[in-house]
């Protein structure tokens, strides 16, 4: 009875010495077999071998440990089974280098009673952080071509192209969250009652929370992965961009904002990062620029509803004057969708390979990048294709101190624990990026990504406030003023507007249903007068004196009232809140007109970098499309009408674009994977900076002086774009 078991064994000790020697030889001449070692792969292997392919003994049972942090499965434990994925370990505890040993276990390279975990040199104990440090330096390199190889067999396909897709809706968001900034900020301020002291706060608070949600997400998904880290950070941006549409007061507003643009900071480090690590190089450039395409159909979606919905006033109801719901607020929930879109659409997509591979998880890489494979190869009509690989490189786990929390503790503070060593492992991975031999990487890109941004942004607040003021110059030409004008007797039903009335006296006259929109009463008197449902957009009396006269359900109040007096009059029923209209607004259909036209103009320059990312190189491109924009910026001196600064911003947001998409893609190829979400976060953190800066600088600015932006805009993105060119052949 003993014959059968050891006859198994050497049955099964014999074929493992065959295929041994099978492999050794495929391996010098792997270029020009890999169709015979898929057939032998296809014939005698499967991936079984990661669980339960061989039911002799040995000693990978030690993988079953007591306190839970390996365990295989019941099978095994039953049938004394081994897994065969740690292919190369033979009766006598041979393992071969490169051979992949398993799913790191918790405690691995740690020795215990003079044990040595299985697969760690005995060496590792008494080597220096340094050197194991390079040791898992040489790994990551080893790996990085061997996963080079792995995409080319995985090829590009359908399962690229759902990604893209999935990825391309989150950073839709984030092109929709920017321009919702600029397209409420008006509506929200006015329909708030914001006083000028509080106005602008919006936009600033948004960039502040992206800052800092950019380099929050962009560390953490470097600890915990790309696809949970972009799941947790769009639900935080839509729930509370859901909400802000709902809040009554400013503050509260200003708050939810604030944590919507903290979730949505994460999108563009986390979804470069992610589709970078699915693409092979050559592919790389191309598909990259090609996703960037989504940021500009986000700023064409959120144009259109605001074109299509915010100037219609008609869209809102109200509960008493307690609780307001303006279109605004429509088109705040509107532009959520495409959040809730990517995380419904995300959670079908798997997590990526090459982080899995940096984190030790062999299994769950491998399982990814066979679904990628066969995803493909089915989409060409040739599932019969095996995936060929066996084994893939994974770098030296080393190990962290990390401080032990008693399991009694209070779960409070359990979470308060977990929160404070994420955030420590962040920084201390973010301190890494400043290291040999990313650091020089690191100082340049941020210097290039505040230049574009800075030139960016400031212009794009600049650019609509100089075009709102030749609007207002133009209005204000067209004025009509009327002066010692006396009028008795009479009904206004109608619409009074752009008018200023001086020295005139209005007795027994009746106001009804009507609206003084930008009107301005000067020294004029209002004698047994009766006002009904009045409106007044941007209207006001000065020095005006009212006698005998009635007021009903309108919003004439004492901040219109400039220096009058009311003698004998009353008010009843008073409008609450500040007042807001848009119709027949010709103007806001002009400038959500105007935004989707600079937002269209991206277009060709989007279509452009895509096709020549890869043939005349990422930082030629990148300093070529700075210098350009910073040129025909510089031409923006010579505007001087409404039509020529509209053809300008669609030349300088054509030109522009080129950059941000080269900067995009240099950015996720020059930090190596453990680094990649918070090299790439804190970059994009240093171009939300910018825009802070950009618009409190050129937006204070405006309606001053016209050379000072342009000359600054022009200066820092040439600088820039200088920088690059000179750096070409230094970065990498």
């Amino acid at each position: 009875m003993d014959k059968a078991p050891n006859n198994r064994a050497s049955l099964a000790k014999g074929a493992k010495d065959i295929a041994k020697e099978a492999k050794r030889h495929a391996a010098k001449n792997f270029s020009k077999a890999v169709d015979q070692a898929s057939d032998e792969y296809s014939a005698h292997r499967s991936y079984n071998r990661f669980h339960n392919e061989d039911e002799e003994e040995n000693n990978y049972n030690t993988y079953t440990q007591p306190d839970g942090h390996y365990a295989d499965n019941a099978a095994n434990d039953e049938e004394g089974a081994s897994s065969d994925a740690t292919e190369g370990h033979d009766d006598e505890d041979e393992i071969y280098e490169g051979e992949y040993q398993g799913v790191p276990a918790y405690n691995e390279g740690k020795t215990k009673d003079g044990q040595v975990a299985l697969g760690q040199p005995v060496s590792d104990s008494v080597k220096s952080r340094k050197e194991l440090e390079n040791e898992r330096q040489a790994d990551e390199e080893e790996l990085a071509q061997q996963y080079e190889l792995i995409m080319q067999e995985c090829g590009h396909g359908r399962f690229q192209w759902q990604l893209f897709f999935v990825l391309g809706l989150a950073l839709m968001s984030d092109g929709v969250e920017v321009f919702v900034v600029g397209f409420v900020l008006p509506s929200a301020e006015t329909d708030m009652c914001v006083p000028n002291s509080g106005a602008g706060w919006l936009g600033s608070i948004v960039y502040l929370g992206m800052m800092f949600g950019a380099f929050f997400w962009g560390g953490l998904s470097d600890k915990v992965g790309r696809k949970q880290c972009l799941l947790i950070s769009m639900s935080v941006n839509g729930f509370f961009a859901f909400l802000s549409s709902f809040v009554q007061g400013y503050s509260m507003f200003l708050f939810c904002r604030m944590v919507s643009g903290f979730g949505i900071g994460g999108a563009v480090p986390i979804v470069f990062s992610y589709f970078a690590e699915v693409l092979a190089r050559e592919k790389r450039g191309e598909h990259l620029s090609w996703l960037c395409m989504f940021w500009m159909i986000g700023g064409i979606y959120a144009s259109a509803m605001a074109w299509a919905i915010i100037p219609h006033y008609g869209w809102s109801f109200s509960m008493g004057s307690a609780y307001q719901f303006h279109s605004w607020r429509v088109f705040v929930v509107v532009c959520a969708l495409p959040c809730v879109s990517a995380v419904v659409a995300l959670t079908f997509m798997p997590e990526s390979p090459r982080f899995f591979l940096e984190t030790g998880k062999h299994d769950e890489a491998w399982m990814v990048l066979k679904h990628i494979h066969d995803t493909n190869m089915r989409a060409r009509g040739e599932p019969e294709r095996v995936f060929t690989v066996n084994r893939i490189k994974v770098p030296k786990q080393l190990d962290e101190l990390v401080e032990m929390q008693n399991e009694s503790a209070n779960p409070v503070l359990k979470v308060l624990f977990k929160i404070k060593a994420e955030l420590r492992g962040i920084w201390l991975t973010f301190m890494r990026c400043f290291n040999h031999p990313v650091k020089d990487n690191t100082t340049k890109l941020a210097a290039v990504w505040f230049t574009l941004s800075f030139g960016y942004y400031g212009l794009s607040v600049w650019f609509p406030d100089v075009i709102k003021h030749l609007q207002a110059d133009e209005y204000a030409s067209r004025v009509k003023i009327h002066n010692n004008e006396r009028i008795e007797d009479f009904t206004f039903n109608f619409t009074l507007e752009n008018q200023i009335h001086r020295n005139g006296a209005f007795m027994n006259d009746r106001f009804i249903g009507m609206k003084f929109k930008v009107v301005t009463f000067i020294d004029s008197s209002f004698v047994n007068c009766y006002f009904e449902d009045v409106s007044s957009v941007g209207s006001i009396f000065k020095n005006c004196t009212f006698v005998d006269s009635f007021f009903y359900n309108t919003d004439i109040d004492d901040n219109k009232l400039k220096s009058s007096k009311v003698i004998n009059s009353s008010f009843h029923h008073n409008k609450t809140g500040c007042q807001m209209t848009f119709d027949d607004d010709y103007s806001a259909y002009w400038v959500y007109f105007v935004n989707f036209l600079g937002t269209l103009a991206v277009l060709p320059g989007n279509i452009i970098s895509a096709l020549l990312m890869d043939k005349i190189g990422r930082l030629s491109m990148l300093g070529g499309s700075m210098v350009l924009s910073g040129i025909s910026c510089f031409f923006l001196w010579f505007g001087t009408s409404e039509s020529m600064m509209i053809f300008m911003l669609c030349l300088y947001n054509g030109l522009s674009i080129s950059a941000w998409n080269s900067l995009d893609v240099v950015t996720a190829e020059l930090y190596p994977t453990d680094r990649r979400g918070t090299g790439f976060g804190f970059c994009n953190a240093i171009c939300k900076l910018a825009a802070v800066l950009g618009n409190l600088i050129f937006g204070s600015l405006v309606g001053i002086t016209k050379a000072i932006p342009i000359l600054l805009a022009s200066a820092v993105l040439v600088g820039g774009g200088l920088e690059s060119i000179r750096n070409d052949h230094q970065w990498g």
